[in-house]
């Protein structure tokens, strides 16, 4: 059976004898509610290491007011069996207090100013200081080699690099592309939020971005007309409500006017589908 370390103490202690053992030590930090994109992040992150920790840990700090902390799913003995399968060697799933001694607040913050005052950060003030404040604190408890965050919160993980750079810290970020379900939708915790009618029309994400590298592939140049592609998709489904839809350079995420061969862009979504709030984004060609 798959260890679960609950306490500070315990998982640095089986990291220290995995250390010992010459094994690389790769993390995944998630907020559980697994599903089949987690197991491709646990595999890629076993293929890169020697020893895989999986953290289970849903982050107050991250949550708005009026966000969903209470609701989100907490599902560990699922996501255990998932863990397990996708070559997990330990899951480290503290309480919060453990993570927030005072009162559940963290009294010191990170901030990634200038990759946070768009897009997600504009559309949720302070989410992504609770993100990198949460992510500093797991690598600072568990001491990764390798951390492996999913490539569909684009942004977090750009946020995520910018902070390891800027303090140092001796690991290696990698991303791993979006798993998505057949009919292109984005796997995401979220979609388990979803009804019938509401998961048919979520598909409006992945189509209106398709549709925008299409248009790319095709010859299309301005930035501003790729927006209204993405922007009409969304717009063509009646459940379906935008909050944003940008086309940005992909190492700034600064919006973009014009799309220059070789210069990297990204296509970047957060769509309103019933009462469930969907991201989801895709590289542009060129």
């Amino acid at each position: 059976m798959l260890p679960i370390a609950s306490s500070i103490a315990d998982v640095r202690r089986r990291v220290t004898e995995a250390k010992s053992q010459g094994k690389v030590i790769g993390l995944v930090p998630t907020m559980g509610a697994l599903h089949l994109g987690h197991g491709e992040l646990i595999r890629q992150c076993k293929r890169d290491s020697g020893f895989v920790v999986v953290s289970i840990f849903v982050n107050p700090t991250q949550f708005g007011p009026k966000e969903d902390f209470s609701r989100y799913p907490r599902t560990l003995e699922a996501d255990a069996l998932l863990c397990e399968a996708s070559g997990a060697d330990l899951i480290f799933h503290p309480e919060v207090e453990a993570i927030y001694p005072d009162e559940r607040e963290a009294m010191c913050f990170v901030g990634v100013p200038k990759l946070t005052t768009l897009l997600e950060g504009a559309s949720r003030p302070g989410h992504f200081q609770g993100v990198a404040t949460v992510v500093l604190k797991l690598f600072s408890i568990v001491g990764p080699d390798l951390a492996h965050f999913g490539t569909k919160d684009y942004q977090q993980l750009l946020v995520i690099r910018k902070m390891a750079t800027d303090f140092n810290l001796p690991l290696e970020i990698r991303g791993v592309q979006t798993v998505r379900e057949p009919d292109g939708l984005a796997m995401s915790s979220r979609n388990r939020y979803l009804n019938a009618e509401e998961r048919q029309a979520a598909t409006v994400l992945s189509r209106s971005l398709r549709a925008a590298v299409q248009a790319v592939d095709r010859g299309e140049r301005s930035a501003d007309r790729v927006r209204q592609i993405l922007q009409a998709t969304i717009e063509s489904e009646p459940l379906a409500q935008v909050d944003y839809a940008d086309v940005a350079d992909a190492a700034t995420l600064e919006p973009l006017d014009q799309l220059r061969p070789g210069s990297g862009s990204v296509a970047l979504l957060a769509v309103q589908v019933g009462p469930t709030r969907l991201i989801d984004n895709m590289t542009l060609p060129g």
